[in-house]
This record gives C-alpha cells, sequence and structure tokens, in this order.
C-alpha cells in the first residue's frame, strides 16, 4: 500500500475487502485503463468510505497483459490519482477500491469462469472503446476472428466479446442469475452495441449447434440480463511527466510513465480534471451499488440519451475535434494551448453558442448552456490536462457524422431553421479536408493520426497540390462530402459543398492560409 504525507488515504480495511471480495464478487470490470481507474475506481472507494459497500471492484484486462504486469501487481492493484483544477491545484488521493487484476489476454481463464458464474456478481462493466464492440471491418464483413469464434468460440473464444459470451454461457448453465453489462465506453447507445454483438455470436452458435436456444432466451429476458446505456464523460489523459515529477517530490518513488509494447501510456497514477458526469439508465436485475451516493445519475434510457446527444452532438464532442483538427494544422502543444488561440476559441465558442446550442434537447438533468460554459471555460482550458490534439484526432472519420452530421440534419429536419446559414461547422469540415493532406499551416509535412479511413481518404488529395489551387478541379472533395457513412448526411446533396470547398481554396493558396480563413470568417477585429 502507498503511504504518503500529503495524500489522502482510504478510511478502509484493505485486507478485509480483499477477503470479502475474492469470496462474494459483485462487480468484474474489463478494461484496466485510466478512466476506469480514476473515476469508476473513485466512485466504488466513495461509496466504501461511506459504508455503502463491503466489496471492491475486480479488473480483467484482455488487449494489453503489461499494464497488469507493469501497473497493478507491483503496486498491489492501487493508483495515485491526481486531479487537477485550472488554477493549478492538485489533489492526489490513494485509489484502492480495486483489489484483484487478472491478464485476461489467455484464451480462457479460470478465475474469471469463477467470478462470472458467482451468483453475487450484479455487474459486468467495461472500458473498452468503441472499438472493442465491433465484429466486422471497415468493409461489412466479420472479423476473421469472429468467424473463427462462430465456429470454436465455445471451446476457445478469442474476441472479448465471444469471451464474455462463453461467460454467460457458463452463468446460465450453472445458476441462471442476474447480471447487468454496463458499458461505460464514450459511444453511443453503448449498452445497445453488447447486447447486438453477443446476440450475433449466440445465434451463430445455436445455427451451429453449440448451445440451445434456451441460452438465447435467457440473454434477451430483462429480468434476467440488462444492458443499460450510459453517458460517461471525464478527461482522463496519457500520464504526464510533470504529475510524475510532482509525485515524486512528496515521496513517491517508482512513478515511472510506461509505454507498453501495443503503444498503451500507462503508469501508477492517473491525472485527471475534476468535472466528471456518469449518467446511467437504471436497470440492474441483480441489484446494483448505490451509485447515486457517489455522485452518478441513475435515471431513465430516454433521459439517458438525451444527455449524450447533448455531449456527443453539440455542447462537447464537436468542439474537442474542431480543437483537434486545427490545433494539429497550427501546430498546438495540448488543447489548453488550443483555448489560448484568439481563432481557435472564437471558433469553438461560435460554434458552440450560436450553432450547436440551438437544436439542444433540453435534458433538464443537466443544463445544457451551464455544462457549455464549464466544457469551455473550465476544462478545455485548464492548462494542467495535457491532452493532446493529435490524440483527438485520431479516428476522426468515425467521428463527424455524430459529432456533425447529427446537428446538420437537425437543421435540415426545422422547419424554422436554414442549413445554408451555417458558417462554423461548414469551416471545421473543411479544415479537416485541409488536415488530410499531411501539411500544417508553415508548410511543414505533418504526420495524420490513426484512421481506419485514412488510406481511403487520402486518395482524393493525391491530385490536389498544396499552394497550387490550378490543380484542384471543381468537385474534387464530392466524393468525401457526399459520402453519407462519413457525415451521416450528403453535403453536396444539401447545397454545404461549395462552402466547404470554398473555405479549402482559402486555406492551401498560401503559406499561413487556415489562420488566414479562420481570421476572415470569424470576422475577429
Amino acid at each position: 500500500m502507498f503511504m504518503i504525507r500529503n495524500i489522502t488515504h482510504p478510511n478502509f480495511d484493505i485486507i478485509k475487502l480483499k477477503e470479502k471480495t475474492s469470496k462474494s464478487p459483485k462487480w468484474l470490470h474489463f478494461g484496466a485503463g485510466n478512466i476506469f481507474r480514476g473515476y469508476m475506481g473513485k466512485v466504488q472507494q466513495t461509496l466504501l468510505e461511506k459504508g455503502l459497500e463491503d466489496t471492491g471492484i475486480i479488473v480483467a484486462e484482455t488487449f494489453d497483459g503489461e499494464i497488469i504486469e507493469k501497473v497493478f501487481n507491483p503496486y498491489n492493484n492501487e493508483t495515485v490519482l491526481v486531479t487537477l483544477d485550472k488554477k493549478g491545484e492538485f489533489k492526489s488521493e490513494i485509489i484502492s477500491s480495486i483489489v484483484e487484476s487478472i491478464d485476461a489476454t489467455t484464451d480462457k481463464n479460470k478465475r474469471l469462469e469463477e467470478i462470472c458464474t458467482n451468483e453475487n456478481l450484479q455487474i459486468i462493466s467495461f472500458t473498452i472503446t468503441e472499438k472493442g464492440y465491433n465484429l466486422k471491418n471497415t468493409k461489412g464483413l466479420y472479423l476473421d476472428v469472429i468467424e473463427e469464434d462462430f465456429k470454436n468460440g465455445i471451446k476457445e473464444p478469442k474476441h472479448l466479446m465471444t469471451k464474455i459470451a462463453y461467460l454467460l454461457y457458463l452463468r446460465y448453465k450453472k445458476n441462471q442469475a442476474p447480471i447487468s453489462l454496463l458499458s461505460m465506453d464514450n459511444c453511443s447507445a453503448n449498452g445497445d452495441k453488447i447486447k447486438e454483438a453477443i446476440e450475433i455470436i449466440v445465434n451463430e452458435w445455436i445455427k451451429n449447434s453449440l448451445v440451445d436456444k434456451s441460452f438465447l432466451d435467457y440473454l434477451q429476458n430483462e429480468k434476467k440480463v440488462s444492458y443499460p446505456i450510459t453517458m460517461i464523460d471525464k478527461i482522463t489523459p496519457r500520464p504526464s511527466l510533470e504529475i510524475k515529477e510532482f509525485l515524486e517530490s512528496l515521496g513517491l518513488k517508482n512513478m515511472d510513465i510506461i509505454i507498453t509494447k501495443k503503444n498503451s501510456f500507462t503508469a501508477p497514477f492517473v491525472n485527471a480534471e475534476v468535472p466528471e458526469y456518469f449518467v446511467v439508465e437504471d436497470k440492474f436485475p441483480n441489484g446494483r451499488p448505490k451509485f447515486e451516493e457517489a455522485g452518478v445519475i441513475l435515471t431513465n434510457r430516454e433521459l439517458v440519451e438525451k444527455v449524450e446527444r447533448m455531449k456527443v452532438t453539440t455542447c462537447l464532442n464537436p468542439l474537442h475535434t474542431t480543437l483537434a483538427i486545427y490545433g494539429c494544422l497550427l501546430n498546438k502543444k495540448s488543447i489548453a494551448d488550443c483555448m489560448q488561440d484568439l481563432e481557435l476559441s472564437t471558433l469553438v465558442r461560435k460554434i458552440g453558442y450560436k450553432e450547436s446550442l440551438i437544436v439542444v434537447e433540453d435534458p433538464k438533468i443537466i443544463n445544457p448552456k451551464k455544462f457549455l460554459e464549464e466544457v469551455l471555460e473550465e476544462r478545455f482550458s485548464n492548462p494542467f490536462i495535457p491532452d493532446q490534439p493529435q490524440r483527438i484526432a485520431t479516428d476522426t472519420s468515425q467521428k463527424v457524422g455524430i459529432r456533425f452530421g447529427e446537428t446538420i440534419k437537425a437543421y435540415i429536419e426545422n422547419e424554422n431553421l436554414d442549413v445554408k446559414r451555417l458558417r462554423y461547422i461548414p469551416l471545421v469540415i473543411a479544415g479537416w479536408m485541409r488536415y488530410l493532406m499531411e501539411v500544417d499551416d508553415a508548410g511543414a509535412s505533418m504526420p495524420l493520426s490513426s484512421d481506419p479511413l485514412l488510406e481511403e481518404l487520402k486518395e482524393s488529395f493525391k491530385e490536389i497540390e498544396y499552394l497550387n489551387l490550378s490543380s484542384y478541379k471543381k468537385s474534387s472533395l464530392d466524393k468525401i462530402l457526399s459520402n453519407k457513412d462519413i457525415f451521416g448526411v450528403d453535403l453536396v446533396q444539401i447545397g454545404m459543398a461549395e462552402l466547404i470547398e470554398e473555405y479549402f481554396l482559402e486555406m492551401i493558396k498560401e503559406v499561413g492560409g487556415v489562420r488566414n480563413t479562420l481570421h476572415k470568417h470569424l470576422e475577429i477585429k
């Protein structure tokens, strides 16, 4: 156990907690990343300290076993959580609610089987990113590993969703006890994604006579198995060198930042912002912790969906992507640096207050305008949250349809709004087109963040030369801009492509064109 002055320590008996959890586990989590340790770990710790819970969390890692080896095992599964506010006040505490960690990168794991067949288990939760639920590739074909799991998943499950289906099958065979599968990933209808993936796998098993249909009946009975949808929001970026040095100045040792062979960035500590939101559909057939006593909002499905749409399509995620795209082009080191830039801070404010907020459906449980204000003035502007534009720019093709397309569609569907009056969202899309040219605003070569459609997208720019407008042919970008799979709407058909192309051409005609285009169209004096 970590012991250090000036750091808050837990007030419960950790030895007894581990013993009780081992015998009677209630919460198993998949995904040993930062948001789990820094947020869910803290939620459970709060309940333990209030005497409202008597068991901890067991975490399993199925992607990168090196995290368990180097960050959990050497520190008895404890984490140092450092929350950072905008004023530079650091609050440090030891999170001890995670009492067991499992390297589940192997095909089967006897300890997982033991946990998942325990009738006291209430929750199996996930922070595995949206990719973790995908059974198909970008062409819509089942992954090879899934095709293999359709045939051999009962004997040798490979994909995580297949492993979960297998563990549920063991639970079904032993006691048919209720369970809740709780996604904590930042994607729309996250619980539905788990349900769909598992049911696809099980239906194939039924076709192949590997399981009987009554297992599917168990999975589809909400009194037995539930798949709540959630909205989670807390920035827990990669571990910061500044926080490492801060903790070492307090006397903690071995706080090294670790980059695993699978390129996971991790450390014995988690640095995180202060604001946090977890809104959960209250469907737990085998009971649940008293989440509401730790700041979690329990509500119905409709309100979770409204909060999620508010965050993802208007008040946070689109603005994050805006700063990421332009932050890369303008060589910004962090999101906070972007907010110090007059053009970029003006752009996200105009998108948020002038174009997005107008179409928000107020969920009531969180005020959209106050949420937006907190995002802009406290969260994105926090210089102690070292979140990089390059990280946020990852997988942009998978995000723009939700983050901007939904607002565009809302304008189309509202007879009182005119989609052609949008000026700043098209400016972001033009910025993304400019970003895909792999040249920053100073004219230097710029690496692009990973994206499953990257090679396909770059094809549209092969004939376009930076600083050479004559190389651009009318509608050169139409293949991308008309793609409903990317934007959720055909931007050519609705008449937005011309404005986007106008912005784009201004950005490529000269060195500094990005900055000049922003300055001109944001009407900054």
